[in-house]
């Protein structure tokens, strides 16, 4: 039973990076559409099953500890992803990564002519706040780049890799089958070189005749003032290394924003809760509230209601485009029925009561103390 880190091509710490780099190499080079080796397709089932067992947290730790079986005892289904069919390698790039394969099958095209790399997903989060005003970034990810003992050749230093004898370097060859119906000609991946008109017989050591090693790359982004929850950020050439001297993909970082506790966004406005007391509400007050600028005086009209709103201009958020204009932050008021009172405060209550209604207020005791008067 091969072993998943073997497959893969990564150690046993590796990173779920370096696995999804490993995954994604790997799939270019076993896929059925692209390798027609007799082994292929099996290849790149066990592929799938290990790529998809060793990027899950729970499924990982039940194989390190208890192997395939173990997932089997443990109710995971070990079918893998491509169990009933494979679809095409941009389709399998889009529902593993979201869209940022970079990878077609647009028609047969010169195996050495420059490729540029894959695009990179890196989902980074951030508080409200930094949001709101922005901030500089420093981000650390796994991506592929130029090996640099063979220079992306593959081939161990000294040695430069040849010509395929089987398709003369075009990557591809044509078969032609003669039935009744006259011959046909067919045109498919070349086997023996997989499509790169190029074979190595001593491969690089490093890179193991890839041409590409994954290494951690840190960079430092900076992260616009007014940015929304999910918004995309491109950083050009920080994705994956083109192949034969082709431009690096790019990087594409993906904001999730915490929400607040305090403020709710809405577009570029936030809007916060207020609550008065009914005398406020009467008379009108004015109160000191938090914004995210500072403390903020705001008046409260006399004869307001419950869910009337009071505004203060350009205390929002600010426009991405334009960080000199802000939303506006929009205060709720809402009006609380204050409980506790003291005895001077009731007495007032049961005025105004009598003022309004014309008829004598009564006390009502709570149901705490009717309890506790049962019980005497």
């Amino acid at each position: 039973m091969a072993d998943y880190y073997e497959i893969l091509g990564v150690s046993k710490d590796a990173s779920k990076d370096e696995i999804k780099s490993a995954f994604r190499r790997r799939a270019r080079q076993l896929h059925p559409d692209v390798n027609k080796a007799p082994e292929a397709e099996e290849k790149f089932k066990e592929l799938g099953k290990a790529y998809e067992t060793l990027s899950d947290d729970n499924k990982r730790a039940t194989y390190d500890r208890y192997g395939e079986d173990g997932l089997k005892n443990a109710g995971f289904d070990t079918g893998g992803p491509f169990a009933g069919g494979f679809g095409n390698l941009n389709d399998i790039f889009e529902s593993f990564f979201g869209g940022f394969g970079g990878f077609g099958f647009g028609g047969m095209q010169d195996p050495n002519a420059p490729q540029r790399g894959d695009d990179l997903r890196y989902d980074v989060k951030i508080k409200f706040e930094d949001a709101v005003f922005g901030l500089d970034k420093e981000i650390k990810f796994q991506h592929l780049e130029v090996c640099p003992d063979c220079n992306g050749t593959g081939a161990q230093k000294g040695s430069r890799p040849k010509t395929c004898p089987q398709c003369n370097g075009a990557g591809q060859v044509q078969t032609v089958a003669r039935t009744p119906l006259g011959s046909f000609s067919q045109i498919s991946v070349c086997p023996r070189c997989h499509g790169s008109g190029q074979v190595i017989d001593n491969p690089c050591k490093t890179c193991s005749g890839q041409g590409q090693v994954n290494k951690e790359r840190t960079v430092s982004i900076k992260i616009p003032a007014g940015v929304d929850n999910m918004s995309k950020m491109r950083v050009s050439g920080e994705g994956d290394c083109g192949i034969n001297g082709g431009p690096s993909g790019d990087l594409f970082v993906v904001i999730h924003v915490e929400p607040s506790k305090y403020y709710k966004r809405d577009g570029i406005n936030v809007i916060t809760e207020l609550e008065i007391s009914p005398a406020q509400a009467v008379i009108g007050d004015k109160v000191k509230i938090k914004t995210l600028y500072g403390e903020h005086e705001i008046d409260i009209p006399c004869g307001s209601q419950f869910g009337d709103i009071v505004k203060i201009k350009g205390g929002g958020i600010p426009v991405i485009t334009r960080p000199s204009q802000k939303g506006d932050h929009i205060v709720i008021l809402k009006i609380k029925t204050p409980t506790n009172l003291s005895e001077p405060e009731k007495n007032l209550y049961k005025q105004l009561y009598q003022m309004q209604t014309g008829k004598e207020a009564k006390d009502n005791k709570s149901i705490v103390s009717k309890v506790k008067g049962v019980f005497k």
